[in-house]
């Protein structure tokens, strides 16, 4: 079923509250359980958030084996072909798990399930799926959990846009220290390799007041660090009609008592303005620390990709920002072997980030997706090829990365203290204004709190130190 209209949101939180009601109702009585997969970015973890603190709402507990669980989520990532692959291969699995168990209900949500041939291929291939929606309607779950409990058919619910946010809506934060906040939702930018704007909708900003109200809320539950996200954060306020800007938001939620620390993602190069900038530097809670995707360092391969500016202008930008804030952190998003790379586009690349000397970068290879101009391109680079320039790539990052965290040894650092260490459960572990990740002996005591640690080792993606 496809639709595009939206009830008032006040009413449609409380039409779901009622369902929410209902299945509690129903479940009066019995320990269920749920486990809840998600793949993809942080908006898709924010969503999880959300779907959690409604299951708990309806008096279910989570557990992290399928074969304890009475309802099985998978929330669902389409960026890359491999999310989707992971994705088939768990609902294969399951196969088995729901012979055993009729009463096993399996839904599947998000991204994937906005593209129609995803969700026909479900429909043919995993019959034993009783429940599908998409990234629109995500605060109809109750409802949908509700006709799928009471269905022997697969209730099947994806619109294809969405018309106004609803707010408060019950939320389960696993962190008690650091929270995600969504400001935005969608993407406008078209970019040709990406399927987000087709997935996610048009860009619809959160307002101030709210946004504002759910980070006062956080800081009097405790949380220390909260991190602003959307698909471009940068062009967060245009849809609205108040001249609010994503420099003001920071200005504002500056203010709120509690939280000692902001951070957002992600940026796009062509939005982002000296206000921002200048906002970055004066909010004393924003961290050193900017994450602006360059994605290719040819300006022939971003035209291709329509990202909309140059390697010039982006070198600038990075320029600037470091006369600004020569205290900051860069980060960066790369593809590698996008349709039409050569050679001479990929050493572009290199170039621009032994230019910046980014501090970290995520890599991909680039994937080819259904529905997008950059899909059908000729030209595309074989995987040969791409593994190649990939593994050249990760040598020049390794190395910048390795050297800018030597500049570090010996200094004393403010590090938020996250917990313990899941690779060193004997240590724990917190991240600098920077972002960049210290281990260090400690306690139990010190979670949640600003500690002073002076770094005395080195390592290519974490650092080591001790408590001062």
């Amino acid at each position: 079923m496809k639709r595009t209209e939206c009830v008032v949101p006040a009413a449609e939180v409380e039409i779901q509250k009622d369902f929410i009601r209902k299945i509690k109702e129903i479940n009066q009585g019995r320990l269920l359980k749920y486990s809840l997969s998600t793949f993809g970015c942080q908006m898709n973890e924010n969503d999880s958030e959300r779907l959690a603190g409604m299951l708990s709402d309806m008096g279910y507990m989570e557990t992290e084996k399928n074969s304890d669980s009475d309802l099985i989520i998978f929330n669902t990532c389409c960026v890359r072909e491999n999310a989707e692959e992971k994705v088939y291969g768990h609902l294969g699995a399951l196969k088995k798990l729901k012979r055993e168990n009729p009463n096993l209900i399996i839904a599947v949500c998000g991204c994937m399930m906005q593209q129609p041939e995803v969700v026909e291929y479900i429909k043919k291939t995993y019959r034993h799926v009783e429940l599908v929606f998409g990234t629109h309607n995500l605060y109809k779950f109750p409802e949908l959990l509700y006709n799928a409990v009471n269905s022997k058919e697969t209730i099947i619910d994806v619109w294809e846009s969405s018309g106004s946010i609803v707010e408060n809506l019950p939320i389960e934060r696993k962190d008690g220290v650091k929270a995600w906040v969504t400001i935005m939702y969608g993407c406008n930018n078209f970019c040709s390799y990406c399927i987000v704007p087709y997935v996610r909708g048009r860009e619809r900003s959160r307002s101030v007041s709210d946004i504002v109200h759910e980070v006062m809320t956080l800081g009097q539950q405790g949380y220390k660090e909260i991190t602003l996200l959307g698909q471009n954060v940068n062009s967060y306020g245009k849809d609205l009609s108040d001249g609010t800007s994503f420099a003001g938001l920071l200005h504002e939620l500056d203010k709120v008592e509690g939280i000692e620390r902001i951070r957002f993602m992600t940026s796009h190069p062509k939005d982002l303005s000296d206000d921002l900038i200048y906002a970055m530097r004066d909010c004393k809670k924003v961290c050193e620390h900017l994450h602006l995707p360059i994605q290719a360092g040819s300006t022939r391969i971003l035209n291709e990709m329509n990202r909309k500016y140059t390697k010039e202008h982006y070198l600038d930008l990075m320029k600037k920002i470091k006369e600004i804030i020569p205290e900051i952190a860069l980060t960066t998003d790369i593809i590698v072997g996008f349709p039409g790379e050569t050679e001479e586009d990929f050493l572009e690349t290199l170039d621009v980030m032994q230019t910046v000397r980014y501090d970290s970068a995520y890599t991909f290879l680039y994937s080819k997706r259904t529905g997008t101009p950059a899909a059908k391109m000729e030209s595309q680079v074989s995987e040969e090829t791409k593994k190649e320039r990939f593994q050249r790539l990760l040598e020049v990052q390794n190395r910048i990365s390795k050297a800018n965290n030597e500049e570090l040894l010996g200094q004393v650092v403010e590090i938020l203290v996250d917990g313990t260490s899941k690779n060193n459960p004997e240590m724990f572990t917190g991240r600098t204004r920077t972002n960049k990740i210290v281990n260090f002996k400690g306690n139990d005591e010190l979670v949640g709190k600003l500690i002073q640690v002076r770094i005395n080792k080195i390592q290519t993606w974490s650092l080591e130190g001790e408590v001062i």
